[in-house]
């Protein structure tokens, strides 16, 4: 009421006695350019509006209310995440490959089937290795005898020396011919380089076979996925092995918890990154190589500090940021003050208040751009 007849009385004056002088006053220094006049007559309006604004703030008048909802800070734990985008791979993931041409003659396994370290996959001809194996390791065995006789009989001083050393040599040749025919043999047997699963058979049995881009099949551990990404070079110093890490796979819907495994010693100076690998468990076999993933690297953790939702922190003309606090509290209804903040990192829409709140502080967290220092809340 009292702002009322204030301004009430302030018309009055301003438009009984002076309006038609000022307005012809006002009027007159606008036509006469007069840039000096004019420059004094707006200093003189404003130090009008000053005083009129001054007598408002001391009167005693209603204060505004507004709805708000609040909220009670604490001191809790703040865990800052560096968010990525990487792929999932294994290193157990290879097509393989006959070590010997020729006709696949037997083709053990087919796709989906486990298949263990070793197990024997297939088997390819030959071509007639098998019966050499048999004829060198009778020459070998000859030899043996030989070289065993020739030794006794040196051994008796019977004979030449000459004769033990060619006796020697002989068998120790033969010995090699033997086990290089067996390695060439043992080529033509196809094994499980690891344990894992046949993805697919690219090959039929009796097809003629020989080392190609294609490979025979390929297999696949699913026990040993990884992610691979690359992080700035800013975190050179942030990450090492063993930091955990979150695993979100989007076409899973599914998080997975994984720990940094090999951080890279090299920065790609095209986009000033390297790269790290994260071993990521994969109990229910869900994991596939190339399947996309969004990392949530831990890179800053803060104990005992006050969080805020991000949204309620606000800058103000100076460029200090504050949040309102209701205080005066009485039931659910407060009086707002602003209090200016210093935030540390932002992350999962909240933020680190590093000064200016403490713990049992009741923040404003909706409402907050229609209120003003003084207003009334009721919450």
């Amino acid at each position: 009421m009292k702002k009322i007849i204030l301004i009430s009385t302030f018309s009055i004056l301003i438009f009984s006695c002076g309006k038609k002088e000022d307005n012809t006053n006002i009027d007159s220094i606008i036509a006469s350019k007069n840039v000096t006049a004019l420059q004094a007559k707006k200093a003189l309006i404003q130090a009008d509006l000053a005083k009129i604004d001054d007598a408002l703030a001391t009167l005693d008048v209603k204060k505004d209310e507004a709805l708000v909802s609040v909220l009670e800070v604490n001191d809790t734990t703040f865990t800052h995440y560096l968010e990525v985008q990487g792929s999932i791979n294994t290193k157990e993931n290879i097509l393989v490959q006959p070590e010997f041409q020729g006709t696949l003659v037997a083709l053990n396994v087919k796709a989906g089937q486990r298949v263990s370290k070793g197990q024997v996959l297939g088997r390819v001809d030959d071509a007639g290795l098998s019966q050499q194996v048999a004829s060198l390791e009778n020459q070998y065995a000859l030899a043996k005898t030989t070289f065993e006789r020739q030794k006794n009989l040196w051994n008796q001083k019977i004979g030449s020396e000459i004769q033990y050393l060619q006796a020697q040599t002989q068998m120790i040749s033969a010995q090699r011919g033997v086990a290089q025919i067996k390695a060439q043999l043992a080529k033509t047997v196809i094994k499980a380089p690891f344990s894992g699963t046949i993805d697919d058979v690219f090959v039929e049995k009796g097809q003629v076979v020989a080392p190609s881009a294609q490979g025979l099949m390929r297999i696949v551990n699913l026990g040993n996925m990884y992610v691979s990404t690359t992080v700035p070079e800013t975190y050179i110093g942030k990450l090492k092995v063993g930091t955990e890490v979150e695993v979100f796979l989007t076409s899973l819907g599914k998080t997975y918890k994984g720990k940094v495994r090999q951080v890279g010693s090299f920065v790609n100076p095209s986009n000033r990154s390297f790269a790290i690998e994260v071993s990521v468990p994969n109990p229910e076999n869900l994991l596939r190589p190339n399947q996309v993933a969004k990392l949530k690297i831990t890179d800053y953790v803060s104990k005992n500090t006050i969080v805020v939702p991000t949204n309620v922190v606000q800058e103000d003309g100076k460029g200090d940021k504050f949040v309102f606090l209701a205080t005066q509290i009485n039931g659910k209804t407060g009086i707002a003050k602003k209090v200016v903040v210093t935030i540390g990192k932002s992350s999962d829409n909240v933020t680190e208040i590093v000064s200016g709140l403490k713990a049992k502080d009741v923040i404003v967290t909706e409402g907050v751009n229609t209120i003003s220092e003084g207003m009334k809340l009721n919450f």
